[in-house]
């Protein structure tokens, strides 16, 4: 099982941390030793300083496929899913200056909140779920679906061309605008409509 997270996939998101806008979606991988198991408590890592929340809504793939054609996507999950992409912001943006990956700063221990999974049936359009993020009761991150760069369909399609999706496989599908850096003792909650999806505590 493998984790496959997009990059820069919402506009107010690239300008808030002074990025280039791609032309095709940025991807990236997570390790499954990155899930935080059981929405346990997530340890600030020594290695970082600045470590920021970014909610992102999450697929999970139902069967097997390669190059997938965009029309056929749908047919490839079932569910739909919250959860938080952990970032060592501060490591990141040393790696990046320095021209180097930045899976350090994305694919460490328990960086990947993975919150519950509900039927996509449940909404009438997938390109309009709205999903948001609480910071100690206080909405930091609030979006849809709708401000995506490319939608759920195209980002299957797209990394089908350069991965075989397995089953069980999570599409972490990017960020919205409002990140931020967590502090010991926050509470972090993340909510599709009014739904709660996950909660944990930061230590």
């Amino acid at each position: 099982m493998k984790l496959i997270c997009i990059g820069r996939n919402y506009a107010q998101h690239i300008s808030e941390l002074k990025s280039e806008k791609p032309s095709e979606p940025v991807v990236f991988l997570k390790p499954d030793t990155a899930i935080l198991l059981n929405q346990q408590p997530f340890f600030i890592p020594d290695f970082s300083n600045e470590v920021h929340y970014e909610v992102e809504v999450l697929v999970k793939i139902n069967r097997v496929g390669k190059y997938i054609d965009s029309k056929f996507a749908h047919k490839y999950y079932e569910q739909i899913g919250l959860g938080i992409d952990f970032t060592a912001r501060d490591l990141q943006q040393k790696l990046k200056g320095k021209g180097l990956p930045w899976e350090k700063s994305k694919a460490f221990d328990g960086s990947a909140v993975i919150g519950n999974w509900v039927s996509k049936s449940n909404y009438d359009n997938l390109n309009n779920i709205s999903f948001s993020l609480l910071k100690n009761n206080q909405i930091v991150q609030s979006s849809t679906t709708g401000d995506m760069l490319w939608g759920i369909d195209e980002i299957i399609a797209y990394v089908s061309q350069y991965f075989t999706l397995k089953i069980g496989d999570i599409i972490f599908t990017g960020t919205p605008s409002g990140v931020g850096k967590v502090q010991s003792n926050d509470s972090l909650k993340g909510y599709i409509g009014e739904e709660e999806f996950f909660s944990i505590k930061v230590k």
